[in-house]
């Protein structure tokens, strides 16, 4: 019985020994994490501080996916120029940045300095996975550098074609509806969206699924998912995984997921077995005279070690090049049909310019050589992507403390929204940015202007990796409907209130007039 004691008070002891050593390590890790928060508060102080609720809320609340939310963002460019610092709650610092002297630092840092927020994506990680879009580290060096040729431009080349049949069906379908000559009221944010989500089934999946004609379950899930991603962010409630799959979006999300993913893991499983059944040689001979699509480029890349992506990887890749590709260049051109529609001068020079590349041809396709034909539609498609950028904003989180320029650091761990919409209207470096001028990238008024002032698709190391495909697939959707169709405000209405969600929409869709061109074939 003595020794049973004996061993219960030595359990007891150790026990209390254990728990005491708990709580000191908790203690000693709240000291580390007090002292880190009071240091970067004294880096924070030199950034100004916008008026805010009160002490304990911070900012919280103040900032919008709205209309109103926009303007805020205006103002605060016009007060601060450089940047300011929002406290969502009295522990959760951001900064936000929206000119060159605080974004360079950050935009031209390595993946592993400056990776994405994981906050700000980690809704998006269930469907994406580790593609480009969330991975980080030495994975999305190795995958950035395997991915890089599939955005060639002797590949791209090969996708005119596609972005040419596309837009034909879309055009088709707009003059149906406009049957008679007479101009009618058409939302475009939607068909564009089909259109974006046809052209790139058949450049990644080299899949016709029709999608702009009849109903289609995988591009259905697709709108889905993105659609439920963006409720999800703006319910808090939501934002545990735990409570969200147990509600009825995060079930419809985990459908919706299983539906894109079984979709794209049969499309590469199927191309791995025919590659390994023909043999490398072989593969690329059945290809000769049709081009590679995006599936086909990944299956054949190796790294330095003679290493291949893995399925997973692959669908990883489609995955995140169909969420990033479709939505993005939709919004894009739905801004630029809007911006042209209420300049028709501008319309009109960019018509001028298609329809005198064109003139005499047996065909009204647009070629790959056509591209660098159309300098101001060029102008224009850039001018539309400042004023209203797809993307309104992008964030980092550094992995080490970031100096500026004038002797500021950024802290590291601190979230930084970095707003590239709020860059594109600093009057500092756009004077009158509200005003739609294309001739703001002419070469002349280009010269000397900071690669970081205008950035729709980010900059730097971690630079959208497609963004020579989506204006390569804008110029060719802008040319022919230009060619087809006269772009006017339907004054009917009120003009659009624009709405920053993943991508820039309208509250209530984006409408126009579209009237058939009088001897448009």
């Amino acid at each position: 019985m003595a020794v049973v004691a004996a061993l219960g008070s030595l359990g007891v002891v150790a026990l209390g020994t254990f728990v005491v050593a708990l709580l000191l390590r908790w203690l000693w890790d709240m000291l580390v994490a007090v002292t880190h928060f009071r240091a970067t508060c004294l880096q924070l102080k030199k950034f100004p501080i916008p008026p805010w609720r009160n002490w304990l809320l911070g900012h919280t609340g103040m900032g919008q996916s709205t209309e109103e939310g926009l303007q805020q963002v205006d103002a605060l460019v016009t007060r601060y120029r450089h940047g300011c610092l929002w406290w969502g709650l009295p522990w959760l610092p951001v900064l936000r940045l929206f000119h060159p002297s605080t974004l360079r630092p950050l935009l031209s840092a390595s993946a592993f300095v400056a990776p994405k927020d994981e906050f700000s994506y980690g809704f998006l990680k269930p469907w994406l996975g580790e593609g480009l879009l969330l991975s980080r580290g030495q994975r999305w060096v190795r995958h950035r550098r395997l991915l890089t040729p599939a955005f060639h431009g002797d590949v791209l080349r090969g996708y005119v074609g596609i972005f040419n049949q596309s837009t034909r069906v879309l055009l088709a379908k707009w003059e149906a509806a406009a049957a008679g000559g007479a101009p009618v009221g058409l939302e475009m944010l939607q068909p564009l969206s089909l259109l974006t989500l046809d052209t790139l089934q058949k450049c990644i999946f080299s899949h016709e699924s029709h999608c702009q004609e009849q109903p289609s379950e995988y591009i259905q899930a697709i709108l889905e998912l993105s659609s439920l991603v963006v409720r999800r962010q703006l319910r808090p409630l939501l934002h545990p995984w735990w409570l969200y799959r147990l509600s009825p979006d995060g079930r419809r999300f985990a459908r919706a997921c299983a539906t894109v993913h079984a979709f794209t893991a049969d499309v590469v499983h199927r191309r791995r077995h025919a590659l390994a059944r023909l043999g490398h040689q072989a593969w690329l001979d059945g290809h000769r005279g049709r081009s590679m699509d995006f599936i086909d480029l990944l299956l054949l890349a190796k790294d330095e070690d003679g290493h291949t992506l893995s399925d997973e990887d692959i669908a990883a890749e489609a995955d995140t090049f169909m969420f990033e590709g479709h939505d993005t260049t939709a919004s894009g051109l739905a801004w630029l049909f809007y911006n042209l529609a209420s300049h028709p001068k501008h319309q009109e020079r960019c018509r001028q310019e298609v329809q005198e590349l064109l003139a005499g041809r047996d065909t009204a396709d647009i070629e790959w050589e056509d591209l660098s034909q159309l300098p101001f539609t060029t102008m224009c498609i850039k001018e539309s992507l400042r004023l209203h950028p797809p993307v309104t904003a992008v964030s980092r989180r550094c992995t080490k403390d970031i100096p500026l320029h004038d002797g500021r650091i950024i802290p590291k761990g601190v979230i930084c929204l970095m707003s590239i919409y709020g860059t594109h209207h600093n009057p500092d470096l756009w004077p009158e940015p509200e005003v739609f001028n294309p001739l703001r990238f002419s070469p002349e008024n280009s010269k000397g202007q900071s690669p970081s002032s205008f950035i729709p698709f980010s900059a730097g190391p971690r630079n959208c990796i497609g963004q020579s495909f989506a204006m390569t697939e804008m110029k060719v959707v802008v040319a022919l409907t230009l060619s087809r169709f006269v772009l006017r405000r339907d004054t009917a209405r009120p003009p659009p209130r624009r709405k920053p969600e993943l991508i820039l929409r309208a509250e209530d869709g984006l409408w126009l007039l579209l009237e058939p061109l009088l001897g448009a074939a």
